[in-house]
């Protein structure tokens, strides 16, 4: 690995989805997580929403460790090569306001090895997103 800069590389990080069901992927983030938009650009130009996640990680796993993931929140290698893990203060009300919102359920809670509590959804355009609520949450 390498050493810590002073200052930071990356001071933000973006991830853009694009939807072919443009409303129901809004709905499934706005109204199923509860999130406001940051920004919104001219409707002139084709729908966007820019929503304010918080701190930002960028995980990279090997497919050993991804198998590794997937066994623990859901049983089997299932997964594509991108998936949001998103903390979460209360995974069932976020997971109740998900389903009403167009959530697949990929796998019910479960606590990982590391003490978290995880469940798998998939969004309405096929992402599969982990929530997951801390002990320390």
């Amino acid at each position: 690995m390498t050493e810590k800069h002073a200052e930071p590389a990356i001071t933000e990080l973006r991830v853009a989805i694009t939807a072919a069901e443009f409303e129901r992927l809004a709905s499934f983030y706005l109204e199923g997580l509860g999130l406001s938009p940051s920004q919104a650009w001219p409707q002139d130009q084709g729908r966007s929403v820019v929503l304010d996640l918080g701190s930002a990680t960028l995980e990279l796993f090997d497919e050993e460790q991804a198998t590794a993931i997937d066994r623990v929140e859901v049983g089997e290698r299932v997964s594509g090569p991108v998936r949001f893990a998103l903390r979460v203060p209360d995974l069932d009300a976020a997971l109740a306001r998900l389903k009403e919102h167009g959530a697949t359920i990929v796998h019910p809670p479960v606590i990982t090895p590391w003490g978290d509590r995880n469940a798998r959804v998939q969004d309405p355009e096929g992402m599969q997103v982990t929530l997951f609520e801390s002990p320390d949450s």
